[in-house]
């Protein structure tokens, strides 16, 4: 019984010693440290420039939310992971290369290919608006010349007389009178067209090699196997002896010259 009591008293002893240690842990923390006090409210403005910096502020955040799709929708990238995907199904690799690699490869060469535009884009634009020698209006305006100019190097006229005729549009005279709004997904049908056509010229002889597989094994009664285990080796043996990659990647830089 005395040997349970001694257990409970050294057990409130402990207790209390723990207790009075984290709390001068905590008196010491308060004495030391402070926590910051946050709060969002909205002021009145004390002049036009404030409400218009704010403004900016709010398109600028909106223009990053929506880079990703303006890459993806405005550049070559459509086009280029297009014809990794078509080459990958024609390779019947399955997942290899995986996504992740196809869309960086894809990514970095639309970086290659659009190099020369951003250029433009930052010599006519964004130096001169961080310098404060231009508005932000015509910022604007220096973005998309660079950009339309490349979106209707590979824009084919039939794509954007669809737009035009479904808006009922006057035929524009000139490249300035077509508006941004059936240029870009005029560009983008474009863009979808050449890269399917592209994909389609991928597949032709690696049918050939399917076939020709899938009829051998048909005469020689292996009719169980499936063909594209075996044609798959050699689809890989003619892509590396042809050097595929390499072939692929300079028909896809040379297309948006």
């Amino acid at each position: 019984m005395m040997k349970k009591f001694n257990k409970i008293i050294l057990i409130l002893i402990i207790f209390c010693f723990m207790f009075h240690l984290i709390s001068g842990i905590n008196a010491y923390a308060d004495s030391q440290f402070t926590i910051p006090k946050i709060s969002i409210g909205i002021d009145k403005a004390k002049n036009p420039k404030e409400v218009s910096n704010t403004i900016e502020v709010i398109l600028i955040l909106t223009i990053l939310s929506l880079a990703p799709s303006i890459l993806i929708m405005t550049t070559s990238f459509t086009r280029i992971i297009i014809i990794l995907s078509f080459l990958r199904k024609a390779l019947s690799t399955q997942s290899t290369p995986p996504n992740q690699v196809l869309i960086g490869l894809a990514l970095f060469l639309t970086f290659f290919i659009m190099a020369p535009t951003f250029e433009k884009i930052n010599e006519d634009a964004i130096k001169p608006y961080t310098n404060n020698e231009i508005s932000l209006e015509q910022a604007f305006d220096n973005t998309m010349k660079p950009m339309r100019e490349f979106m209707f190097k590979q824009t084919r006229q039939k794509d954007i007389a669809l737009f035009v005729n479904i808006l009922d549009m006057d035929p524009p005279k000139n490249l300035d009178e077509i508006p941004t709004k059936i240029l870009i997904p005029a560009f983008i049908i474009s863009e979808l067209k050449t890269g399917f056509s592209i994909g389609f010229l991928l597949f032709i002889p690696f049918i050939v090699i399917d076939m020709v597989v899938a009829s051998t094994l048909m005469s020689m009664g292996m009719m169980m196997l499936p063909p594209v285990m075996i044609s798959l080796p050699f689809k890989i043996l003619l892509f590396i002896s042809i050097d595929g990659w390499n072939l692929i990647i300079k028909h896809i830089l040379l297309g948006f010259k």
